[in-house]
């Protein structure tokens, strides 16, 4: 009989049984229970871990019912036979220290040189920097998390029940090779779409892991040595470095109040990645005589435009334009956004508009990475969207956004009056311009001391030159609403010191 103590810390978040489950299967698999013996009783198990016979009780017939366990009758439960050899890994765990150190010396000898094997090295590419435990930050003034208590859990739910149950069909269950599901492209051609002024049938759109898979998929097919495509400096820095990792000669071309500047200097580019709708990290809104000038660029000079339209779903300006695709009538402009952005970003579903021909060889070449975006959550969030629930949340979100935009604003009149806000009032991060002789790094590495998270903007400069050091960026999404004021008063005093 076993008579070691088993001991489990309970997150109080999860449910006991799936955490005693889970940790169980860890032991069986690790070899942590010899092939001989029976596992603790119910009612020893039960004590050691102070929860109740019938939890273990449970949990043993469901590792039971899946072959893990058997039982014998009067004896208990033992490892089911398939798991006994499991136990010869504890053996290797129990190895003698020297011994492991020989063998990894021996095979430090003849193992590869990675470095002389890699043809790209993605690791120097650096995206946004901010710590990874961000949100234990009392006053994280950052961008791309989304206002976790909107997130409409129940009608979430209630969508998931429905496609779970045995009356509907169950064909996300199936590997369907390249395709994606027809219910979701059939509400992204009729209800989103339009919303941007884009109509588009069902053979031009292809349904992607976010904007920044549908990149990787374009430069992948597109882009490669010799080939030179022009982005915007300030910008997104991981899409320029995606072009570079494919080869491509990235062209930085200035920002002002209008955009993108469109001059002779984008002439020799082939492709043009631009973000009209709110440029980023700046937020300014692409002017109307800008967009007709970009558009007859790419037409006179025989270029594609890459338009990335990431917040559609919640640019908040006053009568915004429509996407620079749906002025397209050449089929040059490639149109990527985002379902997830103002939902869950974590969730990963957006979507990619091109002509049909381009739209099937981007299809076939994500069948060789990963077929399709998972099934389930197309035909969840396909239903979600029929049923209105996401034209609802998005309500709810843009008047909370709305709110906590004007908090922030409100703030920076008050308690940072200094820093100049920059770029349309209806973007999804406020840019700002500090006075000069600022530099926001030492500002951020300060204000992180009393636990204010900001984003500092040299890192969105893309030239190897000096950047501009007194721009900074803050978002409003991930922070509680009521202390976005004591937040920018707490930065206003870091900055006074500094």
């Amino acid at each position: 009989m076993i008579d070691h103590f088993y001991h489990l810390d309970f997150d109080r978040q999860r449910g006991l049984q799936e955490q005693l489950r889970e940790s169980l299967v860890s032991a069986i698999l690790g070899g942590g229970f010899p092939a001989d013996e029976p596992l603790p009783s119910c009612r020893k198990l039960s004590q050691q871990l102070s929860v109740s016979r019938n939890t273990v009780a449970l949990v043993y017939e469901s590792l039971l019912d899946n072959g893990y366990l058997i039982s014998r009758p009067r004896s208990g439960y033992y490892l089911h036979p398939d798991y006994c050899g499991q136990a010869g890994e504890a053996v290797l765990r129990m190895t003698p220290l020297r011994k492991l150190e020989q063998s990894d010396a021996s095979s430090a000898a003849t193992a590869p040189d990675w470095t002389a094997r890699f043809r790209m090295q993605p690791s120097l590419k650096h995206g946004v920097l901010r710590p990874s435990n961000w949100s234990r930050f009392t006053y994280p003034f950052i961008y791309g998390q989304p206002i976790s208590e909107l997130f409409p859990l129940e009608r979430w739910r209630e969508v998931s029940r429905k496609n779970l149950s045995g009356e509907r069909d169950q064909l996300w269950l199936g590997d369907r090779f390249d395709r994606d599901d027809e219910q979701l492209i059939e509400q992204l051609r009729t209800r989103v779409l339009p919303k941007r002024g884009i109509w588009a049938r069902a053979d031009e759109i292809l349904v992607t892991l976010g904007s920044q898979n549908a990149l990787y998929l374009l430069a992948s097919l597109l882009m490669a040595r010799g080939v030179r495509v022009g982005v915007e400096n300030p910008g997104f820095r991981d899409a320029a470095s995606i072009f570079d990792l494919h080869g491509a000669k990235v062209h930085l071309q200035d920002v002002d109040d209008q955009g993108l500047v469109v001059d002779r200097r984008l002439d020799d580019c082939q492709y043009l990645y631009v973000t009209p709708g709110h440029q980023v990290p700046t937020g300014v809104a692409m002017s109307a005589a800008r967009r007709e000038q970009l558009l007859r660029q790419v037409r006179e000079h025989d270029q594609v435009l890459i338009e990335d339209d990431y917040d559609a779903e919640f640019n908040l300006d006053n009568h915004p334009l429509p996407a620079l695709k749906a002025s397209d009538s050449s089929g040059r402009v490639i149109y990527l956004s985002s379902l997830s952005k103002a939902f869950s970003p974590g969730l990963r579903i957006g979507y990619m508009v091109a002509d049909a021909e381009l739209i099937d060889e981007l299809r076939a070449l994500r069948r060789l990475m990963y077929r399709h975006p998972p099934l389930n959550n197309q035909r969840m969030l396909a239903d979600f969207l029929a049923q209105g629930h996401y034209d609802a949340h998005l309500r709810r979100f843009r008047e909370e956004h709305c709110r906590r935009r004007e908090l922030l604003y409100q703030a920076l009149r008050s308690d940072l009056s200094d820093c100049q806000p920059m770029g349309s009032p209806g973007a999804s991060a406020c840019w700002l311009a500090a006075p000069r002789g600022v530099d926001t790094q030492r500002l951020a590495w300060a204000a992180a001391q009393q636990s204010v998270l900001i984003e500092s903007g040299a890192q969105f400069f893309l030239s190897d030159g000096a950047a501009p050091t007194n721009f900074m960026r803050l978002g409003f999404h991930a922070i509680d609403a009521e202390r976005i004021r004591p937040g920018v008063q707490k930065l206003g005093e870091v900055l006074a010191g500094l």
